[in-house]
């Protein structure tokens, strides 16, 4: 049964005893002054049509930061951005490859000319992409050198001025201490890959996707829409994916066919060689620079001493935009993300501005862009700081709001990395609620490094998302379970991503509640958040202090 499969030990949180900064009172207050109406209102217009799915750089994404813009000074924040406005502005460029662009493989004298889209798919290609002369390609395997593990695809193998040919993934493992186990390893994701081939002397990559994982109608959808990069990216070479019917032809001159090259996949026996197979491509790209916009409020404190260690609430506002239709719809509205988490922060921003006499220190609420295509505004807001790193207290994220039912756990992703612990602790325990470890749905997808507060974490500061966990008030483990599963297989990054979802609002009103709790309990706590010893994000934040960034 699905409850079997997915329900997890919680750690009951027990901490009545602990001296809190709310009283009961306030703990009925809270939910008094939070507007359901206000954050339906905010939901419905940001996931409508008008805004033909936010895509970055498009207008209805600058339309969309228009209104949080508006909110925000209709609210009272302070405006901190570019100029004393709301907006921080954020260079970027884009590329999209044409139709007429020529990809063509030659085995054994044997030339075939592949299709875009069809037969390929680009990942992302800078100005180092035309490869106008036969280049010779090598098998890599899974593209991978893990020194931890002791890992090398590369041992004894060429590949300078080459281009890279691997699988999607990485080496299949039951025990933890070796690529996480079940679980997705930093490894397995494509821009590892394609950063590992380059730093060895790659021109290019071409990944096959996994064997369980092929469904090429999917990958088509999902490349459909432009890369965006900020303005001041490095340029990388030419990455692509090959639609594994071309298997038999990448494979027919080397040692191995493809088939067999599959099989030892399966059977944990990776080999690297040269396939004896070469590579053209002629692209013609559709290129663009332009600005986007991060939209920053700032909820100032009462405590002069801290104005400049700010807590910092982030939600991407950004979201695919108009792609290939699927049953007649072409706009991926993206309500549930990230609108819904917009309008969230919106109604945080108004309830923590109204309540400023209660913040030892300040709150940033800040919109960015760019999530979608890899954390850009997060990432440039980090290296174009309105606040020094190093004094920055903390980065809540929301991307995930609660829509299925009220709950009795939370799953706050990040928990054991700092002492933000300590807080969800306090604050769960005056809720009563538990909290809940990662079920086996999300465990493997690394929803921590899947969003904006990943970027936060690796410039050093201490970062969380808090998602309701699978302990529901009304319903049943399994039955909430069936619809998240729902919801990620057919609904996540599609079109019917829209206003026509069912929402319990009831389960937003708390977690709203919990968030806005969460923000007052950090901001006038003792102590800071630091994170754990060990934990991979402690050294940049000792490198930020250092600096005094």
């Amino acid at each position: 049964m699905l409850y079997n499969q997915f329900i997890k030990p919680v750690i009951v949180i027990l901490f009545l005893s602990v001296t809190s900064v709310f009283t009961q009172s306030d703990l009925q207050n809270v939910r008094e002054n939070i507007s359901v109406e206000r954050i339906k209102r905010h939901m419905h217009f940001l996931g409508s049509d008008l805004f033909e799915g936010r895509a970055t750089g498009s207008i209805g994404a600058s339309l969309a930061a228009k209104y949080l813009a508006i909110r925000f000074e209709e609210y009272g924040l302070t405006p901190v951005g570019s100029g004393y406005t709301y907006y921080q502005y954020v260079p970027m460029h884009s590329n999209k490859p044409n139709e007429n662009s020529i990809l063509t493989l030659n085995t054994n004298e044997v030339v075939k000319e592949l299709q875009l889209n069809e037969d390929y798919l680009i990942y992302g290609a800078g100005d180092r992409s035309f490869i106008p002369s036969e280049t010779e390609m090598v098998f890599v395997g899974y593209g991978i050198i893990a020194p931890e593990f002791d890992y090398n695809d590369y041992a004894g193998i060429d590949i300078e001025g080459k281009i890279a040919v691997m699988f999607e993934g990485e080496p299949y493992s039951e025990a933890d201490d070796y690529f996480n186990g079940e679980n997705n390893s930093v490894y397995s994701y494509s821009g590892s890959k394609q950063r590992i081939a380059l730093s060895r002397g790659a021109i290019g990559t071409v990944i096959i996707p996994h064997y369980d994982n092929n469904n090429w109608e999917n990958k088509q959808r999902e490349f459909y829409f432009e890369d965006v990069y900020l303005a001041y990216s490095v340029n990388t070479g030419l990455n692509i994916m090959l639609n594994p019917k071309f298997l038999p032809d990448l494979f027919a001159a080397s040692k191995f066919t493809g088939d067999e090259v599959v099989n030892n996949i399966k059977k944990g026996l990776v080999e690297s060689f040269p396939l004896n197979t070469t590579l053209v491509f002629k692209g013609s790209f559709k290129r663009r620079d332009f600005v986007g916009q991060n939209v920053v409020g700032l909820v100032k404190s009462y405590n002069e001493e801290y104005d400049q260690n700010p807590i910092i609430i982030t939600a991407h506002y950004d979201h695919l935009g108009i792609g290939l239709p699927v049953e007649g719809d072409s706009i991926y509205n993206g309500v549930f993300d990230n609108a819904i988490g917009c309008a969230v922060l919106l109604e945080l921003a108004k309830l923590t501005g109204e309540n400023r006499s209660r913040l030892m220190r300040p709150v940033l609420f800040l919109l960015v862009t760019g999530e979608e295509k890899g954390l850009l505004g997060s990432r440039y807001y980090l290296d174009q700081p309105l606040f020094p790193l190093y004094k920055t207290v903390a980065n809540i994220n929301i991307d995930g709001v609660p829509f299925i039912d009220e709950f009795d756990s939370i799953i706050p992703f990040g928990y054991n990395l700092s002492t933000l612990k300590n807080s969800i602790d306090r604050v769960a325990g005056k809720l009563n609620l538990s909290i809940e470890e990662i079920p086996e749905l999300f465990s493997n997808s690394e929803t921590f490094n899947r969003s904006d507060q990943i970027a936060f974490a690796n410039a050093g500061i201490p970062a969380v998302l808090i998602m309701d966990g699978t302990d529901y008030k009304n319903i049943s483990t399994e039955t909430g379970m069936n619809k998240l599963i729902e919801y990620a297989n057919s609904i996540y990054h599609t079109p019917f991503d829209d206003l026509s979802q069912s929402v319990n609002y009831n389960a937003v009103e708390q977690y709203v509640e919990l968030l806005y709790r969460f923000i007052l309990d950090i901001s006038n706590s003792e102590d800071e958040p630091e994170w754990f010893s060990g934990v991979p994000y402690r050294s940049a934040r000792l490198r930020t202090k250092a600096e005094r960034r």
